[in-house]
């Protein structure tokens, strides 16, 4: 293989809010980058057909796949401040049916599917399953995240009652390239900083921003959906140094600024 193959990486889904940053640390690194504009569809068919252009490509040596914590975390079982969720967590397909949670559903299937090919194929594969992505924006557009933490500060009356897993989006690029540089990457790994319920990005957000107009009570009078922990441990022997939560609702809000969804 060439010096120049050896430096050129394909990223899918290039114009997308990780895939944006994956490509910006890339250039930053050197590599010729081959980008798809094109967002394929998430789910079976769309993973299942660009593995399958990769098993085709002789100089695609290894894939790293983006998925979510989402394929992780929801099988049904307790979710207390005790418990350590880390990577030999799988969701539970039917579970995910059972409640109904399609976009969880979707995201399991495709990176058990991802597995499955690559197991069958022996194709080198590793995904990076990351949770609630915040930070600087380099698209134009919003992407979900963000939009969860505008809302916020743009007139909501309520917070939803709700836990994430939070992490930077650089935290989250520089896995994906952790991932495909270091040959002693394997499996998965879940990329989150903190798991916060909604409330304490308010409080953050409070602490940050005292003059913000922000919503003092949460959706619904239930207890709150308790927090629980997610293992840095895999992911920091990969060589991520996590932005604390506080520093990415700071970047995220400053990025909504520069971009003119918000003004001060």
């Amino acid at each position: 293989m060439s010096s120049e193959e050896e430096k050129t990486v394909c990223v899918t889904g290039a114009s997308g809010y990780i895939a944006s940053w994956i490509v910006k640390l890339l250039l930053l690194r050197g590599y010729t980058v081959k980008a798809s504009a094109e967002l394929l569809d998430p789910a079976v068919k769309g993973t299942i057909n660009v593995l399958s252009t990769c098993l085709k490509t002789p100089s695609v040596k290894r894939v790293v796949l983006t998925s979510s914590i989402a394929a992780v975390a929801f099988n049904g079982m307790p979710r207390t401040p005790d418990t350590i969720v880390d990577e030999s967590w799988f969701a539970d397909p039917e579970y995910c049916r059972a409640a109904k949670l399609w976009y969880v559903l979707s995201k399991t299937l495709a990176e058990n599917a991802a597995w499955k090919f690559a197991k069958e194929n022996d194709m080198q594969l590793v995904s990076i399953n990351a949770a609630m992505v915040i930070g600087p924006l380099l698209q134009p557009t919003l992407n979900t995240s963000a939009a969860a933490v505008l809302s916020l500060i743009k007139g909501a009356q309520t917070f939803p009652n709700a836990t994430f897993g939070w992490v930077n989006v650089k935290d989250v690029a520089n896995a994906h390239i952790q991932a495909f540089e270091n040959p002693d990457a394997n499996g998965r790994y879940c990329l989150v900083e903190r798991v916060a319920h909604y409330s304490e990005v308010v409080n953050i957000l409070h602490d940050l921003y005292p003059d913000f107009q922000l919503p003092e009570k949460c959706a619904d009078e239930k207890i709150f959906i308790p927090t629980y922990k997610v293992s840095k441990e895999k992911a920091e022997s990969l060589g991520v140094e996590f932005v604390p939560l506080e520093v990415s609702i700071k970047e995220t809000v400053e990025s909504l600024q520069d971009k003119g969804f918000i003004r001060f």
